[in-house]
């Protein structure tokens, strides 16, 4: 362990201080609105971190209440003072992780996920094809379908949220370039991700389509891997910024006009690269180049001159808005523009559209409970629409919603902004 990147892993005093206790943060936060508990509001999380800061031991309730936080940035939005609450929780974290222990089989588990399978083409390829015998034998649908699911406690409400296998996988397509339609006008490189390599490949392929059809050459680069979105929701920071050195080596001073994520919260941990990174005498100016480089897919294509050579699709779409992108990145009205582009598209705002939906990354995983509980309350929402189509921009918001419209919605449509944008260009495969 690197003692001296450990010594910025907790919560810095200049950043608990701008928190002046107002409390306009509690109606943002989704745990408070579900609990109604001060110790499980920003204000209240916040208020801990400072007594830890002080000489408080970490006890095990500090750590249940900043566990069980969504980390959706709600609150950074509805603050009058700027504070960087994404970065306090993270770095709580991070202490957490650096000076407590957890038991024997979370250790393994962790060291299993985090450190290989994550990282791994590999593991990932076996994990997916797993996951795709599991679907194709129709196991699945007889889980799900006969309602068994309901039998298996918490292990069936997570079935409920596992994700898709849709092979052949994405993995080929890294280290490939992929020539713009017509006139080139950019050239930009597509960071594929990790998961969504495996259980978001069509959705990858038509991030790459959009791009082309808007005269981008994109390359997908070789050597690039996960973006440690997972491990700093975690607070494993080690382990984030050796896979942030791993893709800047493998993009940066390539003459990107751009670097493209599909995934909003893998943007926003992406963007946020130059803090990560920011005491890293080799790696900090590398990293503000980097992140002032990096843009959400909706946020890049909102900005240049869009072809508009598309086919009218008859759609009711409504939008729910993924944290990481409207309150991280602050990037809302792209992909609003983007789907009020469409022929066709009836767009209907849902109320409180950038209130979370409960997926947050492993939350739903290792806080199922919590979770589902803010999922119902978002589908009421996505509901009062009567929408056919709900559009987001996050694979995780898009797991989430899937099993939301199975289980308290009307079985809506779940497709990201740029699945509906190929559609309407046509959508022919690579």
């Amino acid at each position: 362990m690197d003692d001296f990147f450990v010594s910025f892993d907790r919560p810095q005093q200049a950043d608990l201080d701008r928190c002046v206790h107002c409390g306009l943060c509690l109606n943002a936060c989704p745990t408070y609105r579900e609990l109604g508990v001060e110790m499980d509001s920003p204000r209240g999380r916040i208020y801990q971190m400072v007594q830890v800061a002080a000489g408080t031991p970490i006890s095990p309730s500090y750590i249940e209440h900043i566990e069980l936080c969504l980390a959706c940035r709600g609150c950074e939005s509805a603050c009058p003072s700027g504070v960087q609450y994404g970065r306090l929780v993270e770095a709580a974290r991070a202490e957490i992780e650096n000076h407590s222990k957890r038991g024997p089989l979370a250790r393994a588990v962790r060291r299993f996920v985090f450190g290989k399978l994550l990282q791994s083409p590999g593991w990932m390829t076996a994990a997916g094809t797993a996951a795709y015998l599991y679907q194709a034998s129709r196991l699945q649908a007889v889980v799900r379908g006969s309602g068994l699911w309901k039998l298996l406690g918490k292990l069936g409400r997570l079935e409920q949220l596992s994700p898709p296998a849709e092979p052949p996988f994405f993995f080929d397509k890294i280290g490939k370039t992929f020539s713009a339609e017509g006139e080139r006008r950019y050239r930009v490189a597509f960071l594929a991700g990790c998961i969504a390599n495996v259980s978001f490949a069509r959705l990858n392929e038509a991030t790459v389509r959009v791009l082309q059809k808007n005269g981008c050459e994109v390359v997908v680069p070789a050597g690039q891997g996960c973006c440690g979105a997972l491990h700093m929701h975690a607070g494993i920071r080690s382990g984030a910024r050796k896979l942030a050195r791993q893709n800047i080596n493998a993009v940066l001073d390539a003459g990107f006009d751009a670097i493209i994520t599909n995934a909003a919260g893998c943007g926003s941990t992406l963007k946020e690269y130059h803090e990560l990174l920011e005491h890293d005498p080799d790696y900090a100016e590398k990293a503000r180049r980097f992140s002032g480089l990096m843009k959400d897919i909706t946020e890049f294509l909102a900005s240049i001159d869009l072809n508009r050579e598309m086919r009218s699709l008859p759609l009711t779409v409504t939008y729910q808005d993924s944290c990481h992108l409207a309150h991280g990145q602050k990037v809302r009205i792209p992909p609003r523009r983007l789907l009020a582009a469409v022929p066709g598209l009836q767009f209907r705002e849902m109320p409180l559209a950038d209130l979370c939906c409960g997926s947050a990354g492993i939350y739903n995983v290792v806080e199922n409970e919590m979770a589902m509980a803010v999922l119902e309350k978002k589908m009421q929402y996505v509901n009062s629409t009567g929408a056919e189509v709900i559009a987001t921009a996050n694979p995780g918001c898009m797991l989430q919603l899937e099993a939301g419209a199975r289980l308290h919605g009307h079985n809506q449509r779940v497709m990201h902004v740029v699945e509906i944008l190929d559609q309407a260009y046509g959508g022919n495969s690579l």
